[in-house]
This record gives structure tokens, C-alpha cells and sequence, in this order.
């Protein structure tokens, strides 16, 4: 998608650090964080959110749990706990239209969430 920052981020138009980038997924920090570890990680391919998706992206979206794990256990908060979080739609705040999840922790997160 010729707009989608996220798919400027995936292709490299812009550059960010990232902490995990394989050919199909990369992660990096959010830019506003709400946790000490806040990592943003997408798909590389336009999946618009999680209505989006089919049944032939649910490896991608396993293999990106995976990688959120990974990264738990790299930013050191495995043992403590965390938050994996993929808002959908307006009013549950999604603010870019390409499917992303949130890992979140580094302090004691509140529930209920919003």
C-alpha cells in the first residue's frame, strides 16, 4: 500500500531499528511508548487488521507469536509477564490500517485494559 507506513517500514522506505526482521515479519520499538518494552510487530505484507485475515495467514500470525516470545524473553520480560495486544477497528484504537501487535510489559499492566 503506496500510504501505509507500515508498509514503508516493511519495505525500508523507512528506516527504523529493528530489533527482529526476518523475510516475512520485523519488529521495532514504538515511537510512543506506554510500557518500558513497547515493540510494535507486523507482517511485511499489507494485511489491512485482523478482518482481514484469512485462512492463509494463520502461520504468519503463529509465527509472529513466536517472535513476540523471542522478544519477551530478549527485552527480559518473560518472567514477569506481558501483554500481546492487536486492537481492531476505530474504536478499539487502531490508528494505522495494517495489522499490528503490541507487546507490552516492563511494569504491572492494569486490566481491564482501556
Amino acid at each position: 500500500m503506496e500510504n501505509c507506513i507500515f508498509c514503508k517500514i516493511a519495505d525500508g522506505r523507512i528506516k527504523t531499528d529493528a530489533v527482529y526482521e526476518d523475510d516475512k515479519i520485523i519488529a521495532f520499538k514504538d515511537l510512543n511508548p506506554v510500557a518500558p518494552v513497547h515493540i510494535l510487530i507486523i507482517p511485511k505484507a499489507h494485511i489491512s487488521g485482523v478482518m482481514a485475515l484469512t485462512e492463509k495467514d494463520k502461520t504468519l500470525v503463529g509465527e509472529i507469536f513466536l517472535v513476540a516470545r523471542s522478544l519477551a524473553e530478549q527485552f527480559g520480560i518473560a518472567d514477569n509477564g506481558f501483554r500481546i495486544v492487536a486492537n481492531s477497528g476505530e474504536n478499539a484504537g487502531q490508528s494505522v490500517p495494517h495489522l499490528h501487535f503490541h507487546l507490552l510489559g516492563g511494569r504491572k499492566l492494569g486490566w481491564p485494559p482501556g
